[in-house]
């Protein structure tokens, strides 16, 4: 095999800069992420459905539109999964960010149903699942960018900035609606102030094109590319040799035929180990958007709690700015102590906090209320903190991007996205949260199951194009 010269290594500072950046284009994507789920919560209901249904049959229709990203998301991830393997982890980045500025920014844009009837969620379903196209894609690009650059004694740590984004922007989304609830009336909110924090999404896509203009690829990529243009320019020579071919001619004719999608590799490839890693996934994302979107109807809604609304965002609040030292924590620890075992504590410790957290929910306590959510969050940060390094460390250079969107995005469908409405469903057939407990319970099973069948991969080294070939 073509030896290629290894690519420079960065400096301490330089992977600083790239994980900063990485969290903020991941804060951002999914702030816009985020705010439809608040906004599914408290406002689509009555500005986007008719006025006639009751109001959690509205909620969930409401929540039916939010589970249009998730059916989006594996699209997605196999759409910037096979482009993120073939022209580069930031390419694939930049274009799943400007995507996600550009729908979000539209959102902010549309008519309700009061003036063009059922057009209006029609619209809001076509720009959800831009939305999810976007966030199947840049999860993978984001990881990647760290997690193939960082050295591989801080890997967790450093993949777990990229997982900061998730609280990141549900902090962000949060804070811009308790603002400007603050600043309106509840009228005006309704009215147009429901529309700020969508139309404030289009700093996006400036921060897509700093990323492109400011950041270089990957640095297990960048090898791989070495290698894989040393290997190409051997094979046009030996072509050229034995068909009397010039070496333009060869070189052109090579890169006609066709060469495996990593997408169909990956998934021939590494069928078990994404059907795993995928069931890993399915506790936090149920978990988690219980969490940040199911305990705030809950709390609010008259049917259940009647709860101020202020109050239970303000919650969610705290209970995301705790996630981010712990996810940071979570992700360290297990660069010392491996992947599986932070995971695994945190998938128990989520079934069991399950079954406190809605009686904590009842007491009506701010305190309480915070706790619930917090100890909940917790327990997915210590799932959610090691992931980016787990995932990443499964599979191969050529085909890391695809494997490891598909086992993301796949679990996010399977778990995420019928959460709130499942939640929401069974509240309403046995007006009893007892039962959603048990399905958190589950979700935990399922993922523990799926922690313990895949391997330790703390170990594993990311600059490996040498080994695999091209």
């Amino acid at each position: 095999m073509t030896e290629a010269q290894p690519v420079p290594q960065l400096e301490e500072k330089q992977i600083l800069k790239i994980a900063l950046t990485a969290l903020s284009g991941t804060t951002i994507e999914w702030y816009d992420f985020f705010i439809y789920a608040t906004a599914a919560a408290l406002v689509f209901p009555s500005l986007f459905f008719a006025s006639d249904v009751p109001p959690l049959v509205g909620v969930m229709l409401s929540f039916s539109t939010f589970a249009v990203g998730f059916i989006a998301r594996p699209i997605g991830g196999v759409v910037f999964g096979h482009w993120g393997d073939r022209v580069g982890r930031k390419r694939a980045l930049v274009l799943a960010l400007m995507t996600m500025g550009v729908a979000t920014t539209l959102i902010g844009c549309l008519p309700t149903y009061q003036s063009v009837g059922w057009f209006a969620p029609l619209m809001l379903v076509v720009l959800r699942f831009a939305q999810g196209l976007a966030i199947g894609g840049q999860w993978g690009g984001a990881v990647l960018l760290i997690t193939e650059t960082a050295p591989k004694e801080k890997r967790g740590y450093y993949g777990s900035f990229a997982q900061v984004g998730a609280p990141g922007g549900v902090i962000l989304a949060n804070l811009i609606f308790l603002m400007v609830t603050a600043s309106v009336s509840e009228e005006a909110f309704m009215a147009w102030g429901w529309r700020i924090p969508f139309l404030l999404s289009i700093g996006l896509i400036f921060l897509a094109m700093y990323i492109e203009l400011g950041l270089q690829d990957s640095t297990a990529f960048e090898e791989l590319k070495a290698v894989k243009k040393k290997q190409d320019q051997e094979a046009a020579r030996q072509r050229a040799q034995e068909r009397g071919e010039s070496l333009a001619e060869a070189e052109q004719q090579l890169l006609q035929e066709r060469t495996p999608s990593p997408v169909l590799e990956a998934l021939k490839t590494y069928t078990k180990t994404i059907a795993l890693a995928a069931g890993a996934m399915i506790n936090i994302q149920v978990f988690f958007y219980i969490l940040i979107a199911f305990s705030i109807v809950y709390g609010t809604n008259e049917a259940s709690l009647g709860l101020d609304r202020s109050m239970m965002l303000a919650a969610v609040l705290i209970a995301n700015v705790v996630m981010i030292p712990w996810l940071l924590l979570s992700g360290a620890y297990s660069d010392k102590r491996g992947r599986r075992g932070v995971s695994i504590a945190g998938t128990v410790l989520a079934g069991i906090w399950g079954f406190a957290l809605f009686p904590l929910i009842d007491t009506g306590s701010f305190l309480w209320i915070t706790v619930a959510v917090t100890v909940g969050m917790g327990s997915v940060a210590m799932q959610y903190g090691p992931q980016a390094a787990f995932y990443s460390e499964l599979f191969t250079t050529k085909m890391r991007y695809s494997g490891m969107s598909m086992s993301y995005q796949i679990g996010a469908i399977v778990g995420g996205a019928m959460a709130p409405i499942i939640a929401t469903a069974i509240l309403v057939r046995f007006d009893s949260t007892i039962g959603i407990s048990i399905y958190i319970a589950l979700s935990a099973v399922i993922s523990l199951v799926s922690v313990i069948l895949l391997q330790e991969t703390s170990n594993t080294d990311m600059v490996d194009a040498k080994a695999e070939g091209a």
